[in-house]
């Protein structure tokens, strides 16, 4: 699908923010961040008032029983974050948004060189995104508060938290692979920008 007109600008990756990620206890029973998907709309719509790029990717698993499988109603992506008409939706089956689909591609082809990556979840699809972001040579940076993460059991049987796995994995992401930022960064950094005609 074709993107609307865009100016020039970083490219917003929207990862696997999907409605499956609302079954709390699927996942484990504790979630950071539960303010990330109205984050991640913030950000939608100050993509969408200056024209910038914009991907949804959306995570289609190959587990029948996953609830983010295609034939379950939470592969649907979020309705805070629901795609415009025109708006490019990329599907993965992967942790990473570069394996497996045409998403370096077109990134590529519209001369994007700077990502703004958010999404679900920080240590799983988002951090494999970023690091591959990263070692692909795009300027890339993740949003903090836009981010979220479920809470993890360790190989004896340990609870770590999901702030603490969040926290962690954003530690390992930042500086290498990524500049750690707000989302009110980002509205402070464009909230006076003119659009170009």
């Amino acid at each position: 699908m074709n993107q609307p007109t865009t100016h020039p600008g970083p490219a917003l990756i929207l990862i696997d923010i999907q409605s499956a990620f609302d079954d709390l206890a699927y996942w484990g029973g504790e979630r950071n961040h539960p303010e990330a998907e109205q984050r991640a709309s913030e950000l939608l719509n100050l993509w969408r008032a200056q024209r910038f790029p914009i991907f949804h990717i959306k995570h289609c698993s190959t587990t029948p029983g996953s609830p983010l499988h295609p034939s379950h109603p939470g592969n649907a992506i979020h309705p805070l974050v629901a795609p415009l008409p025109g708006e490019t939706v990329i599907e993965k089956n992967v942790n990473s948004a570069f394996i497996g689909t045409d998403l370096k591609a077109q990134l590529d082809q519209a001369h994007i060189t700077e990502l703004v990556i958010a999404g679900l979840t920080t240590d799983h699809c988002v951090s494999t995104t970023t690091r591959m972001a990263g070692n692909l040579g795009f300027e890339t940076s993740l949003v903090d508060d836009a981010t979220a993460t479920f809470c993890k059991q360790g190989k004896d049987g340990q609870l770590f938290s999901a702030q603490l796995i969040h926290d962690t994995a954003i530690a390992s992401l930042s500086g290498e692979f990524a500049q750690i930022v707000t989302t009110r960064d980002l509205l402070e950094r464009w909230k006076d920008q003119e659009v170009l005609s």
